[in-house]
């Protein structure tokens, strides 16, 4: 039997707000806490999050901008009035034995991504808070609980089940991943689980429409787990359905040992989850003052950006998706490019040269020692000839590891050599001294040529002009063929 592959993705992305979604407790670590802090466990709770009696949500007003900056990015269709509803399961890491999440009226409907021609549905956005984490250490026989992160404000984003295979689920998250972060709502961390997803797999008959049974993978915060999980789940399911045998609906966690999912526990419909609305919590009522101020204040979005780079600066598809992956690249480059008038030159600089150095260190340029307008004095004297390509390479290197500016680095080491003067009187001792290769020149073995340049160069300390160089070598080397 021939199965087609079913796919829908719940993905859970942690806005970035200083406090809780229903308190003001902090949240911590992330963007707004010292480095470290969140290494402690259960310091950044309070009353709200330990779901004592008689503590009242009061809803966090940003954690609404952000989800609205989102949907109207994805073009979702903004709920004027949500609604949040409880929750209920039974679990240590949720104090209340209840999560208010979204149920009926979720902030944002409808939407979509597209994504190399092809067009991904989403069902709904809608706001909840997190549970806490739990940690089992079967060594001890303990498990702990860590309440930091319990109430801290998500958005849950909910595709509909039109991803096909590994490849899209995994272009589906990138995308989304390099979204939330553009614009500023999420910072993505997924090793700290500010980015992760549920994954649905199920497969059906090739050419039918019907859905199969669905399982649910949770949490997977990587993208290579997320391909290894849903081949794991194809391959089980797959195998099942061969023997006659049947799907049953289940969450499954991923084992990041085997590269396998394993059964967690029956999977609970909606009906389990005893949902009712917050009667703490009043409508959420968005107005469309603020639906269009926020419209307004969206910044260029990463295809439309990629897009003006290549068509408007000539860029190729490659640099244009390099340079767009994150905000801060694009802005980056933006400003060295105005600054130099060499788009295509700056692209190359940056995408290959400045990012593959910091990528030694595991940084990317919002991390750069070297800022824009320093950059684009180097690239500005590579531009107009003062640096070679490889001497522009040398003084990066040494910006990147000492602190100091391109014109700092030409007056200690000097500028690229152009005048012709110096270079023929370098090209002359160099042929002068390699009787043998000007002999192999001669016979057409032109493969010699790069010999002499390169000594050329070494006795001009790499300073000559490569460009000068060539042309007077093989002016010189061919005039003797004559």
């Amino acid at each position: 039997m021939t199965w087609e592959t079913v796919i829908g993705l719940e993905v859970h992305a942690q806005l970035k707000t200083r406090t809780k979604l229903f308190s003001a407790c902090p949240v911590a670590g992330g963007h707004y806490r010292e480095t470290g802090a969140e290494l402690e466990p259960n310091t950044f709770v309070d009353a709200l999050t330990l779901g004592l009696p008689g503590t009242l949500p009061v809803l966090n007003r940003e954690a609404v901008n952000l989800a609205v900056r989102l949907g109207l990015a994805l073009g979702c269709t903004i709920d004027r009035a949500s609604r949040f509803a409880r929750k209920h399961y039974f679990y240590p890491d949720l104090p209340k034995a209840y999560q208010i999440s979204q149920y009926e009226a979720p902030i944002c409907q409808g939407g979509a991504l597209t994504i190399d021609g092809k067009t991904f549905r989403l069902r709904r956005i809608h706001l909840e808070e997190d549970a806490g984490k739990t940690t089992h250490d079967a060594r001890r026989g303990q498990s702990l609980v860590d309440y930091n992160r319990a109430g801290v404000p998500l958005v849950e984003i909910v595709s509909e089940p039109d991803l096909r295979s590994a490849d899209d689920a995994v272009a589906y998250l990138r995308t989304l991943h390099q979204l939330v972060t553009w614009l500023d709502v999420s910072d993505g961390d997924m090793e700290a689980g500010n980015f992760r997803c549920d994954v649905n797999v199920s497969l059906r008959k090739a050419g039918t429409h019907e859905l199969g049974t669905r399982t649910e993978v949770k949490n997977v915060n990587s993208f290579r787990f997320v391909a290894l999980a849903i081949a794991s789940e194809v391959e089980r399911q797959a195998a099942i359905l061969d023997q006659g045998g049947t799907v049953v609906q289940e969450t499954r966690g991923f084992d990041e040992a085997t590269g396998t999912t394993k059964s967690q526990r029956s999977k609970e419909d909606a009906h389990d989850y005893r949902y009712f609305p917050d009667p703490d919590l009043m409508v959420v009522h968005v107005d469309d003052a603020l639906v269009e101020a926020t419209r307004a204040a969206l910044p260029e979005l990463p295809r439309a950006r990629a897009h003006r780079f290549r068509t408007d600066l000539h860029l190729s598809r490659y640099d244009a998706d390099v340079l767009t992956q994150t905000r801060a690249r694009a802005d980056y480059f933006e400003a060295v490019a105005t600054a130099v008038g060499d788009a295509k030159l700056s692209a190359n600089w940056i995408a290959n040269d400045l990012l593959g150095q910091l990528a030694q260190g595991g940084k990317d340029l919002d991390q750069s020692p070297v800022d824009p307008m320093a950059m684009a004095e180097l690239l500005s004297l590579v531009h107009a000839g003062t640096l070679s390509s490889k001497m522009g390479k040398d003084a990066l290197q040494a910006m990147l590891t000492s602190g100091v500016t391109a014109a700092d680095w030409v007056a200690h080491n000097g500028a690229q050599v152009t005048d012709l003067g110096p270079i023929e009187a370098a090209v002359d001792e160099v042929i002068a001294a390699a009787p043998k290769q000007v002999a192999q020149y001669l016979a057409g073995q032109d493969k010699v040529f790069g010999y002499f340049v390169g000594q050329v160069m070494r006795a001009m300390k790499g300073k000559g002009s490569p460009e000068l160089i060539h042309s007077t070598l093989k002016s010189k080397l061919d005039a003797k063929r004559a």
